[in-house]
């Protein structure tokens, strides 16, 4: 289990079981090959395209599924020896034979998500890259009105170069006469508080994945309580896709054991997610024992 050669680059099948369970989450499938040599050995594990690969029931028996190489979308040919390939299908639906990725229902709110931090940005480029409105109003003097045309020319020459010395570290002075009047474009506008609309994103993202916000960076407020029981729901997720992953690594050691000729049935030892988790197990093995213990002396 520690040495089997994975996808010819990586060794042990927890490298193996990483990407299956990564393809799984994703894709709401997994799957992967037994891959023999000649002497019924086996030489390594494979991670296969869940792409490439079509799951079908059996014409005879709905209970059993056949796999099927797809080529540019083209289904060409059915695996023959499907006792070597691994398959896993995550939250199927009813009469479903492929899973549901644990993404499934948030690119609706990713975008919403996008939409706005693009918004941000925009309106923070706009702060740093300020556009002006020069405007000249000639007086009633009928030579400035004459000249006005060649006079508003000149002053965008001069705003323009003043500007062009800024962007490249110069201070460059604006001089002028007459009544000119400068403001900037959008200053009025006002930039959207995002925070509430954004958390209400996140909430609905952590809610789907199911992780306590703390573990992805986000500081929200929070009881000592609340953490605890979102660290136990974690644990329960983990546990949950423990027992998924499990049937897969039982049949890799059961083929193995088959093909050297032993009839043992292997079992999983997990490790304990959490110490504390092991704490409070015992806590309760205490009181339950301490509880009989009282029954039997009333």
């Amino acid at each position: 289990m520690k040495n089997v050669n994975v996808g010819g680059i990586n060794r042990g099948i927890e490298c193996f079981i990483a990407n299956y369970l990564d393809d799984l989450l994703m894709y709401g499938n997994a799957i992967g090959e037994i891959v023999l040599e000649k002497g019924n050995n086996i030489v390594g594990l494979f991670n296969a395209d869940v792409k490439n690969i079509s799951v079908k029931p059996t014409e005879k028996n709905p209970l059993e599924v056949d796999f099927f190489i797809n080529s540019n979308g083209v289904i060409n040919s059915k695996v023959k020896n499907k006792n070597l390939i691994l398959f896993t299908a995550l939250n199927p639906k009813s009469s479903e034979y492929t899973g549901v990725s644990i993404l499934n229902s948030l690119p609706f709110v990713s975008k919403i998500l996008l939409q706005i931090y693009n918004s941000i940005g925009t309106n923070f480029e706009r702060i740093g890259n300020v556009r002006y409105a020069v405007t000249y109003k000639p007086s009633n003097d009928a030579m400035d009105k004459v000249y006005a045309k060649e006079r508003a020319s000149l002053i965008a020459k001069e705003w323009s170069d003043g500007m062009k010395a800024l962007s490249q570290g110069c201070v460059k002075d604006f001089v002028t006469v007459g009544d000119v009047d400068i403001k900037v474009i959008g200053a009025d506008n006002q930039i959207i508080d995002t925070q509430v609309p954004v958390r209400q994103m996140l909430e609905q993202i952590v809610a789907k994945i199911g992780i306590p916000p703390f573990l992805l960076g986000l500081s929200w407020s929070t009881t000592e309580r609340m953490s605890k029981q979102q660290a136990d729901l974690l644990t329960t997720e983990l546990e949950f896709y423990r027992r998924i992953i499990s049937p897969v690594i039982l049949k890799v050691a059961r083929t193995f054991l088959r093909l050297n000729g032993y009839s043992d049935e292997p079992i999983i030892k997990w490790n304990t997610i959490n110490l504390k988790d092991e704490v409070e197990q015992a806590t309760a093995l205490f009181y339950n024992a301490k509880a009989e213990s009282l029954k039997k002396q009333n």
